[in-house]
């Protein structure tokens, strides 16, 4: 069906909403999957969804189809309640995810969240835990200048500050001078 400009003007709510538009949204399994999942709730921070997953005996660590856990995308977005009920029923505090190997770990220092950080090290989170960069979560604090984060891995470990990646890269490294000066610490 070919429509002309005069025909669209006569269609008041044009844009998807009658049977002339071909515009359709169209969503993948796994996307839908991943709304109607723990992943989605943990992303948002929703403690009642996670506890409801959880009760209805939901895996806390039931893979996404990339390799996340509801802690991996709880961790990422600083919700330290969802990630505390999550720790608290059994979810592997150092799992990783498939392709990039990454940890909780190292979501939270990439993305600053303090109280998640302190919260997965009493899980006993793993600090050389290294992903497929060989990268630890302190080079991913630097990275970011996440400066809490970096001060609390110096001072848990100061041997961190050593640890090379796979190109060879201390943590200091990911950092200009000027950045460095700043977290001056590493």
């Amino acid at each position: 069906m070919l429509l002309t400009m005069e025909d669209l003007s006569n269609h008041v709510n044009h844009a998807g909403k009658c049977g002339c538009s071909s515009t359709t949204y169209a969503q993948s399994l796994s996307e839908m999957d991943f709304e109607r999942g723990i992943w989605q709730a943990a992303l948002d921070g929703d403690v009642k969804r996670v506890r409801k997953f959880l009760d209805k005996g939901a895996d806390p660590n039931l893979r996404d189809g990339s390799g996340y856990t509801a802690l991996h995308y709880a961790s990422r977005s600083g919700h330290e309640e969802v990630c505390q009920l999550l720790l608290e029923q059994g979810a592997d505090v150092n799992a990783q995810t498939k392709s990039g190997k990454v940890s909780s770990l190292h979501r939270a220092a990439y993305s600053g969240h303090m109280s998640v950080v302190n919260l997965l090290i009493k899980y006993g989170a793993d600090l050389r835990l290294c992903d497929s960069d060989g990268q630890i979560p302190l080079h991913k604090a630097a990275e970011k200048l996440q400066k809490e984060v970096v001060r609390l891995f110096v001072e848990l470990d100061s041997s961190l500050i050593k640890v090379k990646d796979k190109n060879g890269r201390l943590p200091s490294d990911l950092v200009s001078s000027k950045e460095l000066a700043m977290l001056n610490m590493l």
